[in-house]
């Protein structure tokens, strides 16, 4: 069983995912944000929202992202593609493989040192996966 992130907190995970999308999401300041809850009875600090924010904005992301990819998985017109980039590390040639889907949302980045079938399959078969 894995740990809630939200344990050590008071606050319940609502609370703290509308304040972090609405940070977030719309240009609003913390301040802002801290206004906005309290007309909804909720009474907490700006500071509390950009520690929220800092704290498990990556982690609401990474949920929506993957939502969001499954859910396109299964519309007829999902597709993606698969880009090929040499790129010099400490003036070494390798190549960065990126399965990017339709809307630009990279998938799955991967790099080798060869321009290889076996290179383009593994980053297929990751990408499958994931």
């Amino acid at each position: 069983m894995t740990k809630s992130p939200f344990r050590y907190f008071k606050t319940s995970p609502e609370v703290i995912q509308l304040g972090v999308l609405m940070y977030v999401r719309f240009p609003l300041s913390l301040r802002n944000v801290e206004d906005l809850l309290h007309e909804r009875g909720i009474d907490v600090c700006h500071e509390s929202v950009r520690l929220w924010a800092d704290r498990f904005g990556t982690y609401f992301a990474h949920k929506i992202r993957k939502r969001r990819s499954e859910s396109m998985r299964r519309s007829p017109q999902w597709r993606w593609h698969l880009d090929e980039v040499f790129v010099k590390i400490r003036g070494e040639r390798h190549y960065l493989w990126r399965a990017v889907d339709h809307e630009g949302d990279v998938l799955v980045s991967l790099v080798t040192t060869s321009r290889a079938k076996v290179s383009a399959s593994k980053c297929m078969r990751i990408a499958m996966k994931s």
